[in-house]
C-alpha cells in the first residue's frame, strides 16, 4: 500500500466541502502470508481477549485496517497491522477501525508478524507511521520462521529499543505483560512470569495437575503398604503374628 507518514492538516473551508463516508467501513487487507502467519494472529487474539474476558474497555483484533485519512477518506492514509489493541475502547466487533468514529484514538499496542516480503516495511517505514502519526506506545515484530524478535516503546516521540529480561521476554507496559517465545509462537506471559493460557490449555493444565495429584497419592499409598508389609515381615520374624 502506498502510504504518506504524516497526513498535511485539512482547513475549515475545505473541511466543509468533503463528503463523509460511513463509519462502518469494511477492512480492506491482503491475504496473510501463511496459515503460519494466520494462525499466531489468531493466537494472540484469543489469548488477550480471554485473559481480559472479565474487561470491556478494550479492542483487539488482527489484520484489520486502520482508516487515519485527516480528510475522513477510505482512500488514502490506511495501515492494516496484524495484530493491535486499543485500550479505552468498546469491546464488540467491527469491519475496520476508522479513527474519526473512534475518537481519534490510535492503537495502544502493535505487533507485527515478518516475512520475507513485508520485513523491511514493517522495520521501516510501518515503524516510522507508528512512531510518529499513531504515537503507538507499543511495538513490536516477531517472525514465526527465524524466530526474530524485538520492541519498541515510545520516549519522548521517540521508539526506545527494548532490552529482553534473561528468559529473553519483552515488558509492555500497556498490557502490563511480558511477550516472549514459547514453543516457536510468540505468547503473553504474566508479570509474575506465568504463560498466559488459552480456555483449553487451563482445562488441560488443571486435568494434568490432578493426573498428577493422583499419581502422588497412589506412591504415597503404595509406599505405606510397603512399609506396612516390611513391618509384617519384622514382627513375623521374632515370632509375632501381626493382626490385619
Amino acid at each position: 500500500m502506498s502510504q504518506s507518514i504524516a497526513p498535511e492538516p485539512v482547513s475549515p473551508a475545505i473541511a466543509d466541502d468533503i463528503q463523509f463516508p460511513p463509519g462502518d467501513l469494511w477492512s480492506d487487507e491482503p491475504r496473510l502470508e501463511s496459515d503460519l502467519h494466520r494462525d499466531l494472529i489468531d493466537l494472540l487474539i484469543r489469548l488477550l481477549r480471554w485473559h481480559w474476558r472479565d474487561r470491556s474497555n478494550f479492542y483487539a483484533t488482527g489484520n484489520l485496517t486502520i482508516y487515519y485519512s485527516p480528510n475522513q477518506l477510505k482512500s488514502e492514509y490506511f495501515r492494516g497491522p496484524d495484530f493491535f489493541v486499543v485500550l479505552g475502547a468498546e469491546k464488540r466487533d467491527r469491519r475496520s477501525w476508522v479513527v474519526w468514529q473512534e475518537d481519534g484514538k490510535y492503537p495502544n499496542v502493535i505487533v507485527e508478524l515478518l516475512s520475507n516480503s513485508t520485513a523491511s516495511t514493517d522495520r521501516g517505514l510501518k515503524k516510522q507511521i507508528y512512531q510518529d502519526t499513531f504515537r503507538t506506545p507499543d511495538y513490536f515484530w516477531f517472525h514465526p520462521e527465524t524466530f526474530e524478535f524485538k520492541g519498541f516503546h515510545l520516549v519522548d516521540g521517540q521508539y526506545q529499543e527494548l532490552v529482553p529480561n534473561d528468559r529473553g521476554w519483552l515488558w509492555s507496559q500497556q498490557l502490563e505483560l511480558y511477550l516472549g517465545i514459547h514453543d516457536n509462537k510468540l505468547r503473553f506471559f504474566s508479570p509474575e512470569g506465568e504463560l498466559v493460557r488459552l480456555p483449553e490449555e487451563e482445562l488441560q493444565q488443571q486435568a494434568d495437575q490432578e493426573r498428577l495429584r493422583a499419581d502422588q497419592e497412589r506412591l504415597r499409598a503404595e509406599r505405606a503398604e510397603q512399609e506396612l508389609e516390611r513391618l509384617r515381615a519384622q514382627m513375623r520374624a521374632q515370632g509375632i503374628e501381626p493382626n490385619g
